[in-house]
């Protein structure tokens, strides 16, 4: 059965799937996939303090090698609907462009996706299996969603062989970038005790804020590294810095600030807190101080090969263009995949991913999908 991928986008940005809610998207992809022939299975996962989040894991065939196609139907939220210039969550076509929440993040590569596996199955399959691996938990903490899925699949004896996540890798224009790597991520949330006193009297008091300033100053005073050869250079960021005094005469007796570090493969998120703790350590001068690190994702790559070869032969064909091999960015899901198997992302052009009338061109997703086409095909014809 054909599966138009502009309608089926439409039909997806008028479910109105705002994390961690549903939204009913994954009820239609369901039917869709089922009549194509797929193997659905609906998994919900929850965890103490976030909310409980709907995934689905579809697999047409039985036989290795198994490529997946993984992404997320979750959306963040429109903002305020009058800057936008039709609803939503209307899916409106207007002269060539698709508008509403998702539309480029990512509502329209998984129509595309599914419209590339529904002309393949219609064309006799592949000697292997075609899967998707849908969260609705990506805009949000990510936790109940992909790693959950995978960590379950591979219980079962599950096995990805190949994925593409379908972010919006794009800047300006389909084809120009590929991402073959992701930054890590590290947020740290620095408190720095002291004893609170009269301004006047410093001598009985320990000012925190002072020693908070030396502390920051110490993580800051170099460049974590110099970049790679897929990597830009490691940033290492101050966010936010306060103390919550309102009198002037205070010295106040806590200070606390957060970091955000995004790390190339020279660090790991381990490597990279024990680095802060022994430069906080010095810097702290025998001071008490408490710091928090929680790492969302560790930093990965996937060398050029196969699978960016594919990718990237599929776009010269189609657009006439060669993208570039990029590791930045934020994070994406392909953070928890790549530990199952190669994975890169290319999907989009995000130039209006999480702003109002966030769009995609008809003819982009139609080109997006013929390029997933032509990568199901390529895989397969060389696995």
């Amino acid at each position: 059965m054909p599966v138009d991928p502009v309608e089926l986008t439409r039909a997806l940005i008028r479910c109105r799937s705002v994390t961690p809610h549903e939204g009913g998207a994954l009820e239609l992809l369901q039917q869709v996939l089922e009549d194509l022939g797929f193997v659905v299975r609906r998994m919900r996962f929850a965890e103490a303090g976030t909310p409980d989040v709907e995934n689905l894991y579809a697999r047409m065939g039985t036989q290795a090698p198994n490529f997946c196609f993984a992404g997320h139907t979750d959306v963040v939220p429109p903002g305020p609907e009058s800057e936008w210039t039709n609803d939503p969550f209307a899916g409106v076509e207007l002269d060539g462009v698709v508008y509403g929440r998702g539309a480029a993040d990512m509502k329209g590569a998984i129509a595309a996706f599914v419209s590339a596996a529904a002309r393949v199955a219609a064309n006799g399959g592949v000697p292997g299996s075609v899967s998707l691996l849908l969260t609705g938990d990506e805009e949000g903490p990510a936790i109940n969603g992909t790693r959950k899925v995978l960590d379950a699949l591979e219980e079962d004896g599950e096995r990805l062989d190949a994925c593409i996540t379908g972010e919006p890798t794009n800047p300006n224009t389909l084809g120009e970038m590929v991402k073959i790597g992701r930054r890590g991520s590290l947020n740290a949330v620095l408190r720095v005790s002291g004893v609170q006193g009269h301004v006047g009297y410093p001598h009985l008091a320990d000012n925190p804020v002072h020693r908070l300033m030396a502390m920051l100053s110490a993580v800051t005073a170099a460049p974590l590294d110099e970049g790679t050869e897929h990597f830009q250079p490691s940033s290492l960021q101050v966010t936010s810095v306060d103390v919550g005094n309102g009198a002037h005469n205070v010295i106040p007796g806590e200070a606390h600030a957060r970091l955000n570090i995004r790390f190339n493969n020279l660090h790991s998120g381990e490597s990279l807190e024990r680095w802060l703790r022994q430069t906080l350590d010095g810097a702290a001068e025998g001071g008490e101080y408490e710091l928090n690190v929680h790492v969302t994702g560790e930093s990965f790559l996937t060398p050029p090969g196969l699978l960016t070869d594919l990718v990237g032969d599929a776009v010269e064909r189609e657009l006439g263009t060669r993208p570039s091999l990029s590791t930045s960015g934020g994070t994406s899901d392909s953070r928890f995949i790549k530990d199952f198997c190669p994975v890169l992302d290319f999907g989009l052009v995000g130039a209006t991913m999480h702003k109002s009338n966030e769009q995609a061109r008809v003819a982009d997703i139609h080109a997006l999908s013929r390029i997933y086409e032509a990568v199901l095909r390529g895989y397969f014809e060389q696995a």
